[in-house]
């Protein structure tokens, strides 16, 4: 089978144009009865829902733009561009998934009026949304009144406490606190035994209504007591996610992807990553797996998959043993795959902070074949030109392909690259928790090794380091962990501890069928110059 190699200009960038513009797709309607234009965003799917249930969705028929209108541009406008509108409701578009599989959007009337928490006159998002609760906006200003007067008479009790209270060390309950815990007894004995058949009624009715464009209704499920703590949680979280999107221009974290499709599996994100605004707000990405663009929808990544021609990372193929192979990948020959690259292990880790100066970097990028193409399973970068001879800058296993032996795996192969360049390497600090877990396990199983295959009396540190390419520091604190290194009359003792070296070799035999091992054999690779 001839190994795969790909130009730096063998992109199929030329033909994605449109599967990232943000289109404002309108639908053409015959005479418009004295309704105005709205100025809304709406997708094919709900202006082809629109079209179908005139009558019934809230969506009204949008008048077509004629040449009798100026031509617009498709071009996102923000807030502060947009020319001073009358408030109309907003739109919220919810996803629903049907059983058959297929995904239709609805477009609920909501007002932006009002804000969960009584705090603000309205809202942004449906976690704040009063009507979304069964609640109106004045009902949100009274619980919010309730809630401060009771956080001041509990502030002011606490101080009466304080005074009150000798500083023990084990101070016992105040004779208020233990008033307010028979109270809470007794609300919480007063809760209902069953829904009767009128309220279960009204419920379904609520539920038929409304979908999950609504929250179904809570009372008489639990004690007041408890609703009412429940309800105060929601206020309280809906105003933390307030305080996240005001600071959003200068505080990471406000708007966060939740969640990615990436091939066939949809992968639940760790941290945040900084991608453009416009896609980050969304919550969900929709990413090809093979050159790793991301969308907006199930509809764009269709489409965008039935033309896009990669099925296997750019660069040259320098490793390859049954479906396993390894991509050397260029940041300056491929800068836009590098770069979504990034994008995209910073969901996963918490100390990465490059993602687009990737000029100066090397990206070695693991896949699995089948018969749809190479499916990435992880990757490690490293820099062309490395003072300290890190032979690693930031590694990263897909959670899809955790905890089955791909991380030792790419750490071994990062050594193999570092005895082939005749160097001794270390991986660059800080790692994360997961990385440092992984690079500890392996340094172990690599001095355990060496120490089961050595028959000699004298062991000499640098030694070990030229045979394994792991740098001499990472062997000293290896040993320290495994206590295995004493200090005895002056000299330094490396202890070879049998019942580890009998435990390593318990889990190598069990192992023994696995292939999750790099073979020297299967690289075909020079060093790059300069390096």
């Amino acid at each position: 089978m001839p190994r795969r190699k790909r130009n730096a200009g063998s992109s199929s960038d030329g033909t994605e144009d449109s599967d990232f513009s943000t289109d404002l797709e309108h639908t053409d309607s015959s005479e418009s009865d004295g309704t105005s234009r709205r100025s809304a965003r709406v997708t094919r799917s709900s202006a082809r829902l629109s079209q179908s249930s005139q009558d019934s969705s809230p969506v009204r028929n949008l008048q077509s733009f004629g040449t009798e209108e100026p031509a617009y541009s498709t071009r996102r406008v923000t807030r502060s561009q947009q020319q001073p509108t009358p408030v109309t409701p907003k739109k919220y578009p919810l996803r629903q998934t049907r059983s058959s599989g297929s995904e239709t959007e609805q477009v609920v009337d909501f007002s932006d009026r009002g804000h969960l928490t009584g705090k603000h006159e309205r809202h942004f998002s449906i976690s704040g949304c009063p009507l979304y609760h069964n609640l109106s906006a004045d009902e949100c200003k009274v619980r919010a009144q309730s809630r401060d007067k009771q956080i001041e008479e509990r502030m002011l009790s606490h101080r009466q406490d304080d005074n009150n209270r000798h500083a023990t060390r084990h101070q016992a309950p105040s004779e208020r606190q233990l008033r307010y815990k028979e109270k809470v007894a007794e609300l919480r004995k007063k809760r209902n035994s069953g829904l009767s058949k009128e309220q279960k009624e009204k419920y379904m009715e609520h539920r038929q209504t409304y979908g999950n464009t609504r929250e179904p209704l809570l009372e008489n499920l639990t004690s007041e007591y408890d609703l009412d703590l429940f309800r105060r949680a929601q206020a309280r979280a809906s105003e933390d996610l307030e305080k996240l999107r005001l600071q959003g221009q200068i505080t990471e974290g406000s708007n966060m992807i939740k969640t990615i499709a990436f091939g066939r599996y949809e992968l639940d994100t760790w941290y945040h990553s900084p991608y453009p605004e416009e896609y980050a707000r969304l919550g969900r990405l929709y990413m090809c797996e093979f050159c790793l663009k991301y969308m907006k929808s199930q509809t764009i990544l269709r489409r965008h998959m039935a033309k896009c021609v990669w099925k296997h990372p750019p660069g040259d193929e320098i490793y390859r043993k049954g479906s396993i192979s390894v991509f050397e990948v260029d940041g300056k020959k491929n800068k836009i795959y590098c770069q979504n690259l990034c994008l995209l292990a910073k969901l996963f880790l918490d100390h990465k902070t490059l993602y687009y100066d990737v000029e100066p970097f090397l990206f070695y990028v693991m896949t699995e074949a089948d018969s749809t193409g190479c499916h990435l399973i992880g990757y490690f970068s490293k820099e062309k030109n490395s003072f300290l001879n890190y032979n690693v800058s930031c590694i990263l296993t897909m959670p899809q392909y955790m905890r089955q032996g791909y991380g030792k795996m790419l750490i071994d192969f990062s050594y193999l690259l570092s005895k082939v360049e005749e160097k001794v390497g270390s991986p660059e600090r800080p790692l994360s928790d997961l990385g440092l877990i992984s690079y500890r396990s392996y340094w172990k199983e690599v001095l355990l090794r060496y120490l089961h295959n050595f028959q000699g009396k004298e062991i000499s540190i640098k030694e070990i380091s030229q045979e394994t390419a792991v740098n001499p520091v990472d062997i000293v604190s290896t040993l320290q962990a495994l206590q295995m290194l004493k200090y005895w009359k002056g000299k330094h003792l490396v202890l070879k501890r049998q019942d580890l070296i009998d435990e390593w070799i318990a889990k190598e035999a069990k192992r023994s069928n696995s292939n999750k091992t790099m073979d020297p054999s299967c690289l075909k690779w020079t060093p790059p110059k300069g390096t």
